[in-house]
């Protein structure tokens, strides 16, 4: 196989990455159901804190930190629950952290899925989240801390506690024992046992940084739901995405372009709901860019369309519809403004490269 060729390759990401102080907003799943039995408004409480219901049930949209740290103390305070973060995660998988959770599961050993999870959480869920690993004579610790300054954050420390925690159950298997938990809380006495008793081991409160502990040893550990192919199909993809790092609000506006197009329905308004941000505000940072939303749309369609005009195996029709065109003849009356020359040409010819 050539290294030119398009076959087992990606031209670029699949989709955006979050931004700074941003996630995904599978972290607000099972949200609705549980403010609800709680007696709230789930879609009022969102709307306060400037988010908006329709967007948050896609997953892998993206949310301001800030508003989901609100909500949860909120929550708690509405609901008067000092543990509302934790029963959230109850109610939640590790899936939530998106396919850096599959990466994991399929490493070799618990070392390689806690590495994975380290150097690829905030690429996948959000940049926000740091993690480290640090291992001492008999016990090591997974640590979370966030980068930025969101204020009170007890209830998102909770909730990361227990997905954590189910996170390395889920490589360790039925043999992880979690040894201690620290938590960077500043958790009521009374409630301390409750949530002992929701990770099965001893909890240390208003600790300098978060922490799971457990048996070292742990670390060489295989893990049985290893799958060497996935792991180095999702981890070669990530590697790229983090190597890319391409955070721009032009070079993101670009990845979402390029991953909309086949759909038919790309636009402005649909790519400032994906970056979590109103048409007007992308408007003006794409302006002090130095470009508009079109110029970007009409660049990628050209840098694209030379690319696929090249592949022998797609037809006009098809490499028409990968460009967001619904018939041939739209596409051919663009490729013509474009470069002077219609596609059938170009094809002929291996056209030399187009620009703006």
């Amino acid at each position: 196989m050539q290294e030119s060729g398009f076959f087992f390759s990606l031209e670029g990401p699949l989709d955006t990455i979050p931004a700074e102080r941003q996630m995904r907003a599978a972290n607000l799943f099972g949200f609705s159901d549980l403010a609800r039995e709680m007696g709230g408004n789930p879609n009022r409480i969102l709307e306060n804190h400037e988010l908006d219901p329709r967007l948050v049930a896609d997953p892998d949209y993206y949310i301001d930190c800030q508003s989901v740290v609100d909500v949860f103390e909120d929550c708690s305070t509405q609901f008067n629950d000092p543990l509302f973060g934790l029963r959230l995660a109850q109610l939640q998988e590790p899936d939530v952290y998106g396919c850096v959770t599959a990466l994991c599961r399929s490493a070799s050993t618990f070392r390689e899925g806690m590495g994975s999870l380290i150097d690829y959480m905030p690429v996948v869920h959000s940049p926000e989240s740091l993690m480290e690993l640090v291992e001492g004579e008999d016990v090591a610790e997974l640590r979370w801390h966030v980068r930025s300054d969101f204020g009170v954050n007890d209830q998102a420390n909770y909730q990361a506690l227990i997905l954590n925690l189910k996170l390395l159950r889920m490589l360790g298997g039925p043999r992880f024992r979690p040894s201690y938990v620290n938590l960077a809380v500043d958790a009521r006495q009374k409630d301390v046992p409750e949530i002992e008793s929701g990770v099965a081991c001893r909890v240390r409160s208003q600790t300098p940084v978060n922490a799971i502990a457990f048996p070292k040893h742990m670390l060489d550990q295989p893990v049985v739901s290893a799958n060497k192919l996935l792991f180095r199909l999702i981890g070669g993809y990530l590697s790229r995405v983090k190597v890319a790092a391409r955070t721009s609000i032009v070079e993101r506006v670009e990845d979402y372009v390029r991953g909309a197009l086949p759909s038919g329905n790309c636009s402005i308004e649909r790519c400032a709901k994906r970056l979590g941000t109103s048409v007007r505000t992308l408007q003006a940072r794409l302006t002090d860019g130095g470009v508009r939303f079109s110029d970007i749309l009409e660049r990628q369609r050209i840098e694209l369309a030379q690319a696929y005009l090249q592949q022998d195996n797609l037809s006009l029709d098809e490499v028409a519809m990968l460009l967001g065109y619904s018939e041939q003849t739209s596409f051919g009356r663009a490729f013509k403004r474009w470069t002077g020359s219609t596609p059938q040409r170009f094809r002929a010819v291996k056209g030399v490269s187009i620009s703006l």
